[in-house]
């Protein structure tokens, strides 16, 4: 039966602490999977839609982007898979009359996941300069509204249009082609705050910014190296192929600051062996210190120069450029130092590389753990010198897989959502509409938050996400967006970002993956690219949550008419109508979907795209080879009574979205403000289990970032380390602590102090 969004925000002063499970899934992801969707859709709205998760007929999870195989389950969906599915086809409704009873300043206090529980947005809504309420608005007067402000700019790079992952290929087409005709490159997007260090580290040594396996490739490992990720809660389904490939004779290495149940045992809840006992998974566990594996990878390319036959060289010869500089750099390594940035022991280490040179097939996954560093860029680089050494990329069974977080976001990289685009890219957009792309470079996250710090940017417009709750330095972040003239979101349900606003706001609901979508010409779907590079359609099965909703494509397609105007060539009415129309201009525009809808019309499955690396081991780098670098060694150091703080998700929360007050796995129930501790850091701060602090950041501007009121939970934590949830500590997170080369906020790096406290 479907239940009433809470009337007001759950308390949170005293979460129950239990100690941490050491498996994942079975029995009690079940019963909370359909606890949770029939609170949120009743039980044969439920059936009807979960049913049709990631199949071939249906649509594609709005959750992470893991790839399916080819031969599909009926549940074809994970906990957290189940979950997102119900949030978005939840019965629950927010109509004008809602907002008439929550001005702004009532929205504004509450949590993120009250403001998520309320339901589905179903009208566009409008914000006046200097009302305290979101009224109701039509469409029309939504766009002109838009329009209006656009034209009004004094140059198109006073406007900044952000994409969250969940965006189709159709509607981030459509964005970037209405954004460069405007005459603009700010795109920034949510790949800025996630794995743009991947992407930045791989197109440079290997030139291709994605992943280069399959799940046929996972499955056919020796080795399968799992760093800084944690797919229990962020990628449950990952979890079904460790399982099939340690039934192979795959080994696996845990590389973690924190050990993760679903790392350790996983109850495969499509098979009664899996429910009842499980599977071990890991077969090592390093428990590395925050932003020590630039320097575990650096020592182990070391010892492989150093043993007898390990190196692959004639991969290296043939294939690779840059070998003498890196090999001088690797074979400087230092055991001490090694020992002091990673708190492992030569042990682990020595066992680590036992287990690398006995394999001839070896994956390297990882996800945030890695990417959210100054020094994320050179780690990743030297997580490919690691696999070049002995031929693990372009070899089956072998290879990099940056896992990535939402269910599009490597997508809309794809269909052109950057705001550093390739030449060749904007060449061929031209060529197609006749347009001139700006060729000077757009603003990313970061910048994009500065430039409305600094007034250089007057109209902020998302379709999707959460970017006032995804993004660091968040009181800098919410002052910046309340000097914009116009803030836009294209959103399916509220949260936190529609109560930060500029002077004028909108509010225009949308379609989402669960919601049928007729136009002019038809029933229409759109596309989406997994982890792997697999693009295949996605349909919604449910009718829309309101009469007054557009879709994604239709929302860009009518903002760029109400702008534009009749100046633009650009057939915009009938991408609306059709999006096949839409899919024939990405043919002729982006490499790799050449005859798009026939493809899609043969292959329900949809088809992958070309990858030079791992397709015939060739490298489109600067340098025609893949490159080994040679950066130095760097790693954290905090002072002494400070802690390392990295900001992670719980079991209950997709990104920004909260979908509950636990994490189950980690024994944590009715709260979110926790920091998990080291029982010995603790003891040396003087803090018990249960005792209450406030986490200081500490950083070089002397800025005071506080984050009040965190029960203190003992943890086996790495020492030195401490962990807590975001968005709630994206606060602690300085605007100005990025990666290097990327210029990803270092959410994973940020050192803080312990102060006691009382609950928030």
């Amino acid at each position: 039966m479907v239940s009433k969004p809470p009337a007001g925000d759950p308390v949170q002063d005293a979460p129950q602490v239990t100690p941490p499970q050491h498996a994942a899934a079975g029995l009690p992801a079940i019963g909370h999977t359909l606890r949770i969707a029939q609170q949120q859709m009743g039980v044969s709205r439920t059936a009807r839609t979960l049913l049709k998760v990631n199949q071939k007929d249906g649509f594609d999870c709005p959750g992470c982007a893991w790839p399916e195989e080819d031969k599909r389950h009926v549940a074809e969906f994970c906990e957290n898979g189940a979950k997102a599915v119900a949030e978005e086809a939840t019965l629950r409704r927010v109509t004008p009359d809602f907002f008439a009873a929550h001005p702004l300043s009532d929205l504004a206090t509450r949590s993120g996941y009250w403001l998520g529980q309320q339901g589905r947005i179903t009208q566009p809504m409008y914000l006046p300069e200097g009302a305290d309420r979101y009224e109701a608005i039509s469409w029309e007067r939504a766009f002109a509204i838009l329009g209006e402000e656009l034209r009004a700019l004094a140059s198109p790079d006073e406007a900044l249009f952000y994409t969250s992952g969940r965006t189709s290929n159709e509607a981030a087409f459509l964005l970037q082609l209405f954004a460069r005709e405007f005459g603009t490159n700010n795109l920034p997007d949510c790949s800025n705050m996630c794995h743009e260090s991947s992407g930045s580290a791989l197109t440079e040594t290997i030139g291709i910014g994605k992943g280069s396996v399959s799940l046929e490739d996972l499955h056919r490992a020796d080795l399968i190296v799992v760093a800084g990720q944690n797919p229990g809660t962020n990628h449950p389904r990952m979890l079904s192929a460790l399982e099939k490939a340690k039934a192979a004779g795959a080994k696996i290495i845990s590389v973690n600051p924190l050990p993760e149940a679903g790392l350790e045992r996983f109850k495969n809840p499509q098979t009664p062996q899996g429910m009842l006992k499980g599977a071990a998974l890991t077969d090592l566990f390093l428990q590395i210190r925050i932003g020590g594996d630039q320097a575990l990878f650096r020592l182990l390319n070391k010892l492989v120069l150093e043993t007898d036959g390990a190196v692959d060289e004639a991969f290296v010869r043939e294939h690779t450029h840059g070998y003498a500089e890196f090999a001088a750099a690797a074979r400087a390594a230092d055991w001490d130092e090694t020992l002091a940035a990673t708190g492992l022991t030569r042990a682990e280490i020595e066992r680590a590389l036992e287990m690398v040179l006995a394999s001839e097939r070896t994956i390297v996954c990882w996800a945030m753990g890695l990417t959210q560093h100054k020094h994320s860029v050179p780690t990743i680089r030297e997580v490919v010198n690691f696999l070049l050494l002995r031929g693990n990329i372009g070899r089956p069974g072998a290879g990099v897989c940056p896992v990535r977080g939402h269910s599009n976001v490597q997508g809309d990289r794809t269909m052109g959502i950057f705001e550093r685009p390739a030449p060749a890219f904007l060449d061929a957009l031209d060529k197609e509409f006749g347009i001139v792309s700006p060729r000077h470079h757009g603003f990313d996250v970061v910048r994009s938050i500065q430039a409305l710090r600094d007034g250089e940017a007057k109209v902020f417009f998302a379709m999707g996400g959460n970017f006032v709750g995804a993004t660091p330095d968040t009181e800098v972040t919410e002052a910046a967006m309340r000097r914009a003239r116009l803030t836009v979101h294209v959103s399916t349900k509220l949260n936190r970002s529609h109560a930060v606003t500029g002077a004028r706001a909108l509010i225009l609901p949308t379609l989402g993956r669960t919601d049928k979508d007729v136009q002019q010409s038809g029933r229409q779907f759109v596309t989406v690219e997994d982890s792997m590079g697999l693009v295949h359609a996605s349909r919604g099965n449910l009718p829309p949550a309101s009469p007054h909703l557009l879709s994604e494509p239709a929302i860009v397609a009518r903002m760029a008419r109400a702008t534009l105007g009749d100046g633009s060539a650009t057939p915009w009415e009938a991408f609306e109508r059709d999006y096949a129309t839409i899919r024939d201009r990405i043919a002729r525009v982006v490499p790799g979907f050449d005859d798009f809808n026939a493809r899609l019309a043969a292959d329900p499955g949809g088809f992958a795209l070309p990858h030079a690396p791992r397709d015939e081991r060739r490298f489109p780098t600067a340098t025609g080879k893949a490159n080994f670098t040679a950066a130095p060694v760097e790693y954290p150091r905090v002072p002494e009574g400070r802690l390392l703080l990295q900001t992670l998700r719980s079991h209950d929360q997709y990104n920004t979205t909260i979908y509950g007050l636990d994490d189950r796995y980690r024994g944590i129930k009715g709260g979110r403000r926790i920091v998990l501790v080291n029982p010995e850091d603790a003891a040396a701060l003087g803090l018990a289990d249960g005792a209450y602090t406030d986490l200081v950041g500490e950083w070089t501007d002397g800025t005071e970032r506080r984050a009040p009121g965190f029960r203190v939970v003992h943890y086996p934590t790495a020492r030195g380390c401490a962990a807590a949830y975001y968005p709630e500590t994206n606060v602690l997170v300085p605007l100005e602590s990025t990666a290097d080369i990327s210029n990803t906020p270092a959410s994973k790096s940020v050192i803080v102090r312990l102060e006691q406290s009382q609950p928030a």
